[in-house]
């Protein structure tokens, strides 16, 4: 999430609707997991999630250079299709990527949470991700 740590500790919770390939893939970590504080700790203890730097290093390991790819590029990436494949308004899109409105008039009055059309957006995502990944390569 793209906030301030004091945003993150003392702003509005921001709601996150899973789809149903989401929640299955949390019960499976739950085995791995349990009642940790973090669904990915660090690999240095359970007091902080896991960085990005280890994401990136994983990606690394992979063979993906950050020339291609880089895990923050998915945020991106995720706006793009959602509002050009999938046709979902960009106020939806911003709206679950956790972005404020710009204007100063927007946060003060904009306070709707489109959790319906959210949840409608992730199964969306996930589902076409499916597509994606059953696709045989070419």
């Amino acid at each position: 999430m793209q906030r301030k740590k004091a945003g993150k500790l003392n702003g509005a919770d921001h709601f996150v609707p899973l789809s149903t390939q989401a929640v299955a893939i949390l019960r499976e970590l739950y085995a791995l997991t349990g009642a940790g504080k973090h669904v990915f700790p660090s690999v240095r203890g359970d007091v902080r999630p896991m960085s990005d730097g280890t994401l990136a290093a994983a990606y690394k390991l992979m063979g993906v250079v950050s020339e291609t790819a880089t895990p923050h590029g998915w945020r991106a990436t995720a706006r793009t299709l959602a509002v050009e494949k999938l046709g979902i308004p960009v106020e939806i899109v911003e709206m679950q990527l956790a972005h404020d409105a710009r204007d100063v008039h927007g946060r003060a009055y904009y306070r709707t949470q489109w959790l319906d059309q959210r949840r409608d957006l992730m199964q969306r995502w996930a589902d076409c991700l499916d597509e994606l990944r059953a696709k045989p390569e070419s």
